[in-house]
Order: C-alpha cells, then sequence, then structure tokens
C-alpha cells in the first residue's frame, strides 16, 4: 500500500492533481481521503457560531480520527468515513460511507501536513502550490456556487482566516513536502514528475 499526501492552500489546485493521478491508476486501485471529512463536530453549537468557526486551523480538524482511519486501512481493514456539511457545519450523526483499503491512499487537504503524526503516515508528500490571486479566483467560485456564500462574505472569510491561517500553518508545512507542484494543477511538467514518482514506487512496493 501507497499513501500520498496532497497539500496546499485553499484553491491551489490540489483535486486538479488529484484527479491526474486518478487518471493512471484504476477505481480499484486508489482511494481519496479528504481532510474535509474530518472536520470536528459541531452540531452542539448554534448554526451561528457555527458559520463563524475557523476552518483553517489545525484545531479544527480531528486528526486522531483520520490518524486512526488510515493505519486501519493500512492493516487491511475499511473505515466508516465521516460525512461532513459545508452546510450546516455539522458531521451527519446517521451517515457514513464505507471505504475498503486500496493499492493506493491519497489523503488530500490544506491542513494534512501540519500534523507530524499524520505526516508519519505518508510515503510521498506533495505541496501544490499557486499564487495567492489565483487561489482566491477560484475560492470565490468554488464558495459561492458550492457551498451558498455571497461574494462579500467569501472575501470576509477571506481576510479574516483563509489568508492569515494560510500564512501562519499552510505554507510553511511545505517544507515537509517530498514534491512542490508550482503553478496548482496546471504544471504538466511537474504533475508528470510526481506521476513518475508514484509508479516507481508502486513498483518498488
Amino acid at each position: 500500500m501507497l499513501v500520498i499526501g496532497i497539500a496546499g492552500g485553499t484553491g491551489s489546485g490540489k483535486t486538479t492533481v488529484v484527479r491526474e493521478i486518478i487518471k493512471i491508476l484504476s477505481d480499484s486501485e486508489v482511494v481519496v481521503i479528504p481532510q474535509d471529512s474530518y472536520y470536528k463536530d459541531n452540531s452542539h453549537l448554534p448554526l451561528e457560531q457555527r458559520l463563524e468557526l475557523n476552518f483553517d486551523h489545525p484545531d479544527s480538524i480531528d486528526f486522531e480520527l483520520l490518524i486512526k482511519h488510515i493505519e486501519s486501512l493500512k492493516s487491511g481493514k475499511a473505515i466508516e468515513e465521516p460525512v461532513y456539511s459545508y452546510l450546516t457545519c455539522s458531521r451527519s450523526q446517521t451517515e457514513t460511507v464505507k471505504v475498503n483499503p486500496s493499492k493506493v491512499i491519497i489523503i488530500e487537504g490544506i491542513l494534512i501536513f501540519t500534523c507530524a503524526n499524520l505526516r508519519d503516515t505518508m510515503d510521498i508528500k506533495v505541496f501544490v502550490d499557486a499564487d495567492a490571486d489565483d487561489r482566491l479566483g477560484r475560492v470565490i467560485t468554488r464558495d459561492n456556487l458550492e457551498r451558498g456564500r455571497t461574494i462579500e462574505k467569501v472575501l470576509e472569510r477571506y481576510e479574516k482566516t483563509v489568508k492569515p491561517m494560510h500564512l501562519q500553518f499552510i505554507e510553511p508545512s511545505k517544507r515537509y513536502a517530498d514534491i512542490i507542484v508550482p503553478q496548482g494543477g496546471h504544471n504538466q511538467v511537474a504533475i508528470d514528475i510526481l506521476l513518475a514518482t508514484i509508479e516507481k514506487a508502486l513498483n518498488e512496493k
């Protein structure tokens, strides 16, 4: 089993890189574990308070459960991945997603390199880098269309939490990466190097 961590700032193009990896592997060989499924459950708080939480701080992630699930998959056991809603900012109490062990596990998220114990589960660590302006443009589009947030609310959140948390936690975590992919998911040369590294690692396993 090969465990790949893919980190990078919000809107950096991590999903694009993940798609490129999946393209060269069959669906039966790879499973993606998103950090976003492992936000701590905040259903005990009023919705207004939940909406104001800082989701870009490492303390917002249930790393203990995420590490436990990765270790379970590595030992050949299926897991029940949590289902988290951005609309209600809470974890489902009744629904989970069953994930079976696979030849390749991809852990994807902005904060996954900030936890040393989680980093230790990874064989290859990839940081997807992108200019702040490019990331902001993607965040505005995504949060407006997919999460129902107004552009004003997106920009307010960006200035209040996304940008400072990126500078404090996410950008410094780049030093733990084995491979850095500049220009987000549009750098085909870097992606080709990454894919070659993955294929080599799989052949050696």
